[in-house]
């Protein structure tokens, strides 16, 4: 995992890496606008995570998810953690507490 300093610097570097689709968080599942796609927990992985916090304002909470596809395609998901944070099902809340393993 690398570090980065901050989210644009981050998403950069995923792009680079091959972390091009740009997934959005539903209840129940992730979205892909563009190609219309859905993945639901069993159809991905998520593969590293970095937090980001704001220096003085709580809003500046984020949190990027790299996730691989079980079909192969790779993309990031953007998310505010805390009080911002979305309504989740108990399945996806499971999927994306990610523990890197050692």
């Amino acid at each position: 995992m690398h570090a980065y300093d901050t989210l644009t610097e981050a998403l950069e570097g995923l792009r680079k890496q091959g972390f091009t689709q740009d997934y959005n968080l539903k209840s129940d599942h992730l979205h892909c606008q563009p190609d219309n796609i859905e993945l639901r927990p069993a159809d991905f992985d998520v593969v590293d995570v970095y937090r980001f916090e704001g220096p003085t304002d709580p809003g500046d909470e984020m949190v990027l998810y790299a996730i691989e596809a079980k079909n192969g395609n790779k993309g990031t998901l953007v998310d505010a953690y805390g009080a911002y944070a979305e309504a989740i099902t108990p399945e996806m809340a499971e999927k994306l507490r990610y523990t890197p393993e050692n």
